[in-house]
């Protein structure tokens, strides 16, 4: 191997076996980084180990040293604190919309962003109102797709709970009582209003290379106030009439189940 590539190499080893092994109770000193590296096959002096810690602080990495007996060298701060993991680690567990499967895959993953003991506190249970988690493998795609939709502007199709075809014009997304909700304009059968639709009871999203329409109706589209008012808990679709009040038709009133929780909002661009 060239020099300049297997000196890339150690760089990026070396800054993998700090970001894994190391955090402020768990220090590496030089010789042991000299054997963690030559265990994956890279063979270094103690002198370049200064070196690569000095580029790799150079380069951004909050690398620090306690000297004395049993300092060594640990990487001091991460994109995410361990508290923060842990808040992620519990909003995944605690939804209802996504199933145990996706939700350990996506520990995993939070399990990468510290150092592996670390890791084993993000290992939490974390139990919701008794209610078995939704096995929906399908819902972070779905998730997915209508984000594209809302940013592109575009159509959506999709099958509901029961089995019904719909297309629609999506603008909003809504997280409320641990599921999401996407808020659109659905024009395609009577009556024309805004409606939403529980994207864990979807399937087969689409997004569609047509315009969306609705932009009249959403102008004066109150999020938060169609939330306390008109949202269905238990599913929809809801309908909401513009301020105008054109539309006709059945105008259904809710009760949430809920009070003082909130409400996290994608809107539209």
């Amino acid at each position: 191997m060239p020099k300049q590539e297997g000196q890339k190499s150690k760089l990026v080893t070396l800054l993998r076996i700090l970001e894994q092994r190391t955090d402020e109770n768990h220090r590496l000193n030089v010789p042991q980084l000299v054997e963690l590296l030559e265990q994956q096959g890279i063979l270094a002096e103690r002198k370049s180990i200064y070196s690569d810690i000095d580029t790799l602080c150079a380069l951004g990495y909050d690398i620090q040293l306690r000297r004395g007996r049993g300092g060594g060298y640990w990487m001091a701060s991460r994109a995410f604190e361990l508290s923060e993991l842990k808040l992620l680690v519990d909003a995944v567990q605690a939804s209802k919309v996504i199933s145990a499967r996706t939700s350990k895959k996506l520990i995993r993953k939070l399990e990468a962003l510290c150092s592996e003991y670390e890791g084993t506190q993000l290992q939490r249970q974390v139990y919701v109102d008794g209610r078995p988690k939704a096995d929906s493998r399908t819902l972070l795609y779905s998730i997915d797709a209508l984000h594209t939709a809302i940013s592109a502007g575009r159509l959506v199709q999709f099958r509901y709970k029961n089995n019904s075809t719909w297309t629609v014009s999506p603008w909003q997304l809504a997280w409320e009582g641990g599921c999401y909700y996407l808020i659109a304009y659905q024009d395609e059968k009577d009556p024309a209003n805004i409606r939403n639709y529980r994207v864990d009871r979807m399937s087969y999203v689409k997004v569609l290379d047509r315009p969306r329409r609705g932009k009249e109706a959403f102008a004066a589209f109150d999020l938060p106030s169609y939330l306390r008012k008109h949202f269905n808990m238990f599913g929809g679709p809801a309908t909401w009439k513009p301020p105008c009040g054109t539309a006709s038709g059945r105008t259904l009133s809710f009760c949430r189940k809920q009070t003082g929780t909130s409400t996290l909002m994608s809107r539209s661009a």
